[in-house]
């Protein structure tokens, strides 16, 4: 007689128990939905698991709890001839989708540049292999357009990555890892790859929270923020109001000792834009205004604002957060970025420029007349706001 393990499984896999109590209400003609309800599983999982692991004895689909244990420990059974390894057309398929040569409209092979695999991520502006480079969902799904009658040729996308990726599945040279979109040698794991980093932001600070008057620009003093990111971690912070356009950079120069010692788990970041550094250049910049100008600031979620709640009691400015990857939320300080990559292009080392660099460029940008102020420029409009009387809520200094 067939042996089934009885043992318990983790709640990912339907129990021996599970598989009798489908049996049965199968038996009774009861539906996939209903049977789902009462297991307590998902539809899907029901309908896989009749269709899967059913008997097929006289032709006819017959389910019995002991048969679908026996072909779910059978299927379980460790370790599996990969399919890329038994099957050389599969193989071969798959390996000239990913890192096949590029050809011309002719025919003619155009090999690109020469890379050498050196076992890690590429660098940033560096050449990279030239290949088709389909990524594996796409070799996954087109196989089924390319051969729809023939069931060997079906693999997962998460097989094609484990090949490539884990170490002993063989079939996929370890290189070709080179041909991924993303270059990457080793797999990040999801935490990693997506870590989160705002855990700060609380309802009440998002952007759906700022005051009426921001989003019109009737009223001066509302602010938002980013950073410019250079080579080797390095930075510029930029400050822009939105009813003038008035720009401010932040000089973040590096911490002492960066470079030369080692990291300090939870240490300071000498990198230069830590959430202290931040901070403290923000509220060194921004009260050199007026307080009628220090109303808010919105900006995105990177963590170097993780001590906005000590900036909003040294300056008195309200601190507000954009939705996560909406950057068109801050659009007047990501067209003035934009602006500001004229000065400091990006794959540069920023910390080569000065505080009086930066001075010398934000003034050269506030001395451009813009289209959206009827061609004034944004020095001209704050200035006119600053010794305006019926401005507002902006004090003169008459």
């Amino acid at each position: 007689m067939r042996t089934v393990s009885r043992e318990p499984l983790s709640g990912r896999y339907l129990s021996f128990e599970e598989r009798e109590e489908i049996a049965i209400l199968n038996a009774q003609e009861v539906g996939v939905r209903e049977i789902a309800r009462r297991v307590g599983r998902a539809p899907s999982t029901i309908s896989r698991e009749l269709r899967r692991n059913a008997a097929t004895r006289g032709g006819v689909l017959e389910y019995r709890a002991t048969n679908a244990q026996w072909h779910a420990d059978r299927r379980a059974r460790r370790p599996k001839v990969a399919k890329l390894v038994a099957n050389d057309v599969l193989r071969d398929y798959v390996q000239d989708r990913l890192a096949g040569v590029i050809a011309a409209p002719g025919g003619s092979v155009v090999p690109g540049p020469q890379v050498r695999f050196i076992g890690r991520r590429h660098g940033r502006r560096q050449d990279r292999r030239w290949a088709k480079s389909w990524s594996p969902e796409q070799i996954s799904n087109r196989l089924r357009v390319d051969f729809p009658d023939d069931e060997s040729m079906r693999i997962s996308h998460e097989a094609i990555y484990q090949a490539l990726f884990v170490q002993g599945r063989g079939a996929l040279k370890r290189e070709l890892v080179a041909c991924l979109r993303s270059g990457r040698a080793l797999r990040v794991p999801r935490s990693r790859a997506n870590p989160r980093r705002d855990g700060f932001v609380a309802p009440e600070l998002m952007i759906s929270a700022r005051p009426a008057e921001v989003e019109d620009r009737a009223v001066p003093g509302h602010w938002e923020g980013d950073l410019i990111i250079g080579l080797n971690k390095s930075a510029i912070g930029t400050l822009v109001e939105r009813t003038t356009r008035f720009t401010m950079l932040l000089h973040l120069p590096r911490g002492e000792g960066y470079g030369i010692q080692p990291r300090i788990k939870n240490g300071p970041a000498l990198a230069g834009y830590g959430a202290e550094a931040v901070g403290d250049a923000i509220a060194a910049t921004i009260t050199t205004l007026p307080a009628e100008l220090r109303r808010s600031l919105t900006w995105d979620r990177g963590k170097e604002m993780a001590q906005h709640a000590r900036l909003r009691i040294d300056t008195g400015v309200a601190v507000y957060f954009c939705d996560p990857q909406s950057p068109w939320q801050r659009g007047t300080n990501e067209n003035t970025n934009g602006l500001l990559r004229q000065y400091f292009p990006k794959g540069t080392d920023l910390t080569k420029h000065t505080a009086d660099d930066l001075a010398a460029v934000a003034a050269a940008l506030n001395s451009r007349p813009r289209k959206t102020l009827a061609w004034r420029t944004p020095a001209e409009v704050l200035d006119e706001l600053l010794h305006s009387d019926q401005t507002d809520g902006v004090a003169t200094t008459r």
